[in-house]
């Protein structure tokens, strides 16, 4: 019977240095992960890396920071090699990269829908090609989508348009990757309390999404809250391992499938 508890593994999370991803890791750590490595985008990012790598380490986990844009297959492939260099080859890798964009179609770019579509979809393509390559037998992939991907909604095309293909990249996944007793799974948020949500709203739009769910009454902020997330994150990643092939809205009632 493998074992699918947390303690003694080795994780890699893409986008794990802040928000969602800086406080998957943290948690993973504290559950008993033996060493974590986090990836981050850019110079702005590197203050927060840190601060979860020192995170971490209070922990007694090994962990490193590994700066990468992971827009081509290389680079995503770099990240990976790297990671396995550091740490070893990961048991659990988590995809937490992702860009949005609030416009209309007919004022979106060429340029813009270029950039989401290298970011949200050939990211997470690239990211699950080297995942089914490298995690270990009975390991556990999983991607962060978007609660949008339930939605009938304008404004989000490019945005929930281009994590939308990640559903049929996991199921493909899932199938291609169970011989070796992988599960794939995606995990779609609501709007979440952190920097990543804010810049896209204007003030009435985040009224109206901190109302939207049907729990909103019993967020601290009406939102999403990270760490409400998490623990769903934590649970499919280990014991929830039967889980696969799925893409699972955690919005307390935000939108629906």
């Amino acid at each position: 019977m493998a074992d699918h508890s947390i303690k003694g593994k080795t994780v890699l999370i893409a986008g794990g240095a802040k928000n969602l991803g800086g406080l998957i890791a943290r948690d993973l750590a504290q559950h008993g992960a033996k060493a974590v490595a986090i990836h981050y985008n850019s110079d702005a990012s590197q203050g927060d890396a840190e601060a979860t790598i020192t995170a971490i380490k209070a922990t007694g986990a090994h962990a490193v920071a590994i700066q990468a844009d992971l827009t081509t297959a290389a680079a995503v492939e770099k990240l990976f090699t790297d990671a396995i260099a550091a740490v070893g080859r990961p048991d659990i890798a988590i995809n937490t990269v992702g860009k949005v964009l609030k416009k209309p179609i007919t004022e979106t770019s060429e340029a813009e829908y270029d950039d989401m579509s290298a970011v949200n979809t050939k990211s997470a393509f690239f990211f699950l090609k080297e995942a089914g390559k490298h995690v270990n037998d009975n390991g556990k992939v999983l991607t962060l989508v978007t609660s949008l991907l339930g939605a009938f909604t304008p404004f989000y095309a490019a945005y929930a348009g281009t994590k939308a293909p990640v559903e049929h990249f996991t199921r493909a996944a899932a199938k291609e990757f169970a011989a070796r007793g992988i599960s794939v799974t995606a995990v779609g948020p609501g709007p979440m309390d952190t920097p990543f949500f804010y810049p896209a709203e204007g003030a009435d739009a985040v009224a109206y999404h901190k109302t939207a769910a049907a729990l909103s009454l019993f967020s601290k902020t009406g939102l999403t809250d990270i760490e409400d997330v998490v623990p769903f994150i934590r649970h499919l990643v280990s014991d929830g391992w039967w889980i696969t092939g799925q893409t699972i809205l955690i919005n307390g009632g935000y939108t629906t499938k």
